[in-house]
């Protein structure tokens, strides 16, 4: 089959080179719209249930929300494991799912039992919802609304009902989380004696205002052939409307409004905690949420794109100031990525331009460098694996140019060799079918190494199972190429007479080696004992070195909510 595939490509060259160039281009376009990300997603598949308990305590929560909802979780299919936590005013119930559930339909299994949750809580203790559709690697864009002439109340107001909604509208954004300032709220504080004597109760009190702010239809009159539509219009808009309520008639017709038996002021929500910047106090931020799958790299260019649009619709003396970006962090990544891949392969290159000893023949192995990343490219477009310091920081240039240096470096063997006449197609052919077997096992033995990585479970599986795979993809594509392209671009640029003479930088190294190789099996005890006597060195030097399961990273610093 390799024999067929290898005749294929010298025979029909052409269409190898238009293929190869039909891979590159996918590749290359690939390659631009790839994810990119510092390190890989290592959340698992789960499912947050997040319930606002008012002002409920810990353990009342715990008892009348976390406690219904977790029940109510139980028995869901391909659950592993259900935990909660419980705080003051808030409740949420994490269900993570075996690896490899669809996220959707387990959302849609927790949603059809939310329903049941919801009616064993009681009324008025909140109502579960589903959290955003994010990862802990979400937290994408963290921005700061400044105004020297504004309070903190109108500036959160702003940024919940003016920057906010508009921010969820950029493509890939899921969420828009809010810290800092206080959150606008109209009070009412009733006064108990003024309640007491006009014998009204905070329950009567309650319903007046929730019946006197709503909408109510009336049908539609018709009028000089005009259709007129009748509607009740009573939604409270601010805290004279609500100071106006009428609450009840006393017995002379007098009407009794809120004013009369309470106060109404604005007033902040009850928080438990505040955002603070360089010192400067009080700080209102807003933090953008990425849908789970999406490209961090172009959902940050467009969620700044879109601030900055946002920032001209708003009042005067308003700012927006980017105080996280992961842009800055991913773009750090990819340039320590791509100089360890430039430099890497630059040394490679070098190298066979070198020992090679043919100009020709190492630029077409130095091909096989791009070529085959490319190839990997593809691939991991397709499966959906990001770009990152782990899938990107492993590939092994010297790995990827093993196959194509065997099969060229053969053809320069069998075309000095060629004393008989041989055409040159044939002499290509033959050399490249010599070494074909073994080409492809020392692939599969490299390759073989990596397998085990592909069965690591949980976080380790997916920290570096996307290594594993990209060094697999970039195999893959060197042994290809080098079954194919190689022996059509030998064909094409290698000189029918070629000879096969050793370099100068080989022979100079043979004049050392020899000798030591010489010493070396004359005296075998010796070199054992140097052997273990280096080992013996290394060991207290190893043991001091250390180690870490994840690279460290020089973060900027973060704005983050105390």
């Amino acid at each position: 089959m390799l024999s067929r595939l290898i005749e294929f490509s010298l025979a029909n060259r052409f269409i190898v080179l238009v293929s190869t160039f039909l891979m590159a281009a996918g590749g290359l376009y690939s390659a631009i719209h790839l994810p990119i990300d510092a390190v890989p997603d290592m959340t698992n598949v789960q499912v947050q249930v997040v319930t606002d308990a008012g002002f409920l305590s810990p353990v009342e929560v715990e008892r009348y929300v976390t406690y219904p909802v977790e029940t109510a979780m139980g028995g869901l299919p391909q659950v592993e494991e259900v935990r909660s936590v419980s705080k003051f005013g808030i409740s949420v119930v994490t269900i993570v799912f075996e690896e490899g559930t669809d996220l959707y339909w387990a959302r849609q299994l927790v949603t059809e039992r939310i329903t049941v949750a919801s009616a064993d809580i009681p009324p008025g203790y909140g109502t579960p919802q589903l959290g955003p559709l994010a990862t802990a690697l979400g937290e994408i864009l963290q921005f700061e609304v400044r105004g020297e002439d504004y309070s903190s109340m109108q500036l959160r107001t702003i940024l919940e009902w003016e920057i906010a909604p508009k921010l969820r509208e950029v493509h890939g954004v899921t969420e828009i989380n809010t810290h800092g300032g206080f959150y606008k709220t109209f009070e009412i504080q009733p006064n108990p004696d003024r309640l007491n004597s006009y014998g009204i109760s905070l329950a009567e009190l309650f319903s007046r205002i929730e019946n006197n702010n709503s909408i109510a239809g009336g049908g539609y009159v018709v009028h000089n052939h005009e259709q007129r539509f009748i509607r009740g219009q009573a939604l409270l808009k601010n805290q004279s409307d609500i100071e106006n309520i009428v609450v009840r008639h006393d017995p002379d017709s007098t009407p009794i409004l809120v004013r009369d038996i309470a106060k109404v002021e604005i007033a902040p929500m009850t928080r438990q905690g505040s955002v603070t910047r360089d010192g400067r106090g009080e700080a209102v931020t807003g933090l953008v949420m990425m849908l789970i799958g999406e490209n961090s790299r172009e959902v940050v260019a467009a969620s700044k794109e879109r601030l900055k649009q946002i920032e001209k619709t708003l009042p005067e003396g308003i700012r927006l100031e980017i105080t996280y970006d992961r842009s800055s962090l991913i773009s750090r990544t990819l340039r320590t990525v791509l100089t360890n891949l430039v430099e890497g392969g630059i040394l490679v290159i070098i190298v066979l331009l070198v020992m090679l000893g043919s100009f020709r023949a190492g630029l077409i192995v130095a091909l096989a460098i791009p070529l085959s990343m490319l190839f990997a490219t593809n691939l991991m477009a397709a499966t959906g694996i990001t770009a990152s310091l782990m899938s990107l920081g492993a590939i092994d240039f010297g790995l990827i140019v093993d196959s194509s240096v065997i099969m060229v470096e053969n053809c320069i063997r069998r075309l000095s060799l060629n004393k008989e006449g041989k055409s040159h197609l044939a002499v290509i052919r033959d050399a490249a079918i010599e070494v074909r077997k073994p080409t492809m096992f020392g692939e599969l033995i490299i390759a073989v190494v990596y397998l085990p990585i592909l069965a690591l479970q949980g976080t380790e599986g997916k920290l570096f199972r996307p290594m594993a795979l990209t060094v697999l993809f970039a195999l893959a594509g060197s042994l290809v190429l080098s079954l194919t392209l190689m022996p059509a671009l030998a064909s094409l640029s290698l000189p029918k007479k070629m000879s096969e003479k050793e370099i100068w930088l080989i022979r100079w190294i043979k004049v050392l080696y020899q000798p030591l190789v010489t010493w070396t099996i004359r005296h075998p005890w010796k070199t054992v004992f140097v052997a273990l006597l280096i080992f013996a060195i290394s060991l207290p030097v190893g043991g001091n070195l250390g180690a870490e399961f994840m690279p460290r990273f020089d973060l900027p610093p973060m704005l983050v909510p105390a």
